[in-house]
């Protein structure tokens, strides 16, 4: 078998927390990248959707995709074309290290499927994505492009724990932009995985970006940013000139 043109290169995500890593270098390599859209209820209120006032009227998550060659491993993004309005969304990011098994996976199975946990930014080109959402069409240009997905170090769960009680955080420029706690996401990450798998055949290698809080706003080119989460080492970076040539 020829391949006629090179594979591309399967993005790999650094481990830490191991400690095989004191001897050599462990890394995630990633499959595909899952959304989970308006999962904070203050964050859907500033979106002006409805938000749920208990579970019985959540409805159905809204799920959305991005390639996986939209991960950024070294937090510089160049500010990306088409658009005037690049926003920061910080989100917990879940990393699936076993195939589901055929068929709806359970809530109180899921669990069993999640290697580790890391932080990820889901930026957004939000005036393509409102555009897009005012006549009813896919916003795919707004969440799905180059450089999107910026992403830290990932952490085995069994060296994270339970994930109630922490917060999340974003700061641009030194100021805090974002701030929320997971126990205000309207899914779980359980419930997310389960909601998943009806849709889709999960597998190691996917990664699922949680959603994000209230907070979110725009970023520019020389901004630097640090997204934090209690036990998870910091993503930081740089929004850089956009690319030519």
């Amino acid at each position: 078998m020829v391949d006629v043109i090179p594979a591309p290169a399967t993005p790999r995500i650094p481990v830490h927390g191991h400690d095989e890593l004191r001897a050599s270098s462990l890394y995630f390599p990633v499959r595909r990248i899952y959304c989970v859209g308006r999962n904070f209820a203050d964050h859907a209120r500033e979106m002006g959707a409805t938000v749920p006032t208990g579970k019985a009227d959540r409805g159905q998550p809204v799920f959305f995709l991005k390639p996986a060659d939209a991960l950024v491993l070294d937090g510089r993004v160049p500010y990306p074309p088409g658009t005037g309005e690049l926003h920061h969304e910080v989100e917990l990011v879940v990393a699936l290290g076993t195939d589901a098994p055929p068929g709806m996976l359970a809530p109180d199975a899921a669990g069993s499927l999640v290697y580790g946990y890391g932080l990820g930014l889901d930026l957004t080109r939000r005036d393509l994505q409102a555009a897009a959402k005012a006549k009813g069409l896919p916003w795919d240009t707004g969440k799905s492009f180059d450089f999107s997905a910026p992403v830290g170090p990932l952490v085995p769960a069994a060296e994270i724990g339970a994930l109630a009680g922490r917060t999340i955080a974003l700061a641009v420029n030194g100021e805090t932009r974002q701030r929320g706690s997971l126990d205000d996401l309207i899914w779980t990450v359980p419930e997310i995985l389960h909601e998943l798998s009806k849709l889709y055949a999960l597998r190691a290698g996917d990664l699922v970006f949680m959603g994000t809080p209230a907070g979110v706003g725009p970023l520019q080119a020389g901004d630097s940013y640090e997204a934090t989460l209690d036990g998870l080492p910091a993503l930081a970076g740089r929004i850089l000139p956009p690319a030519t040539g």
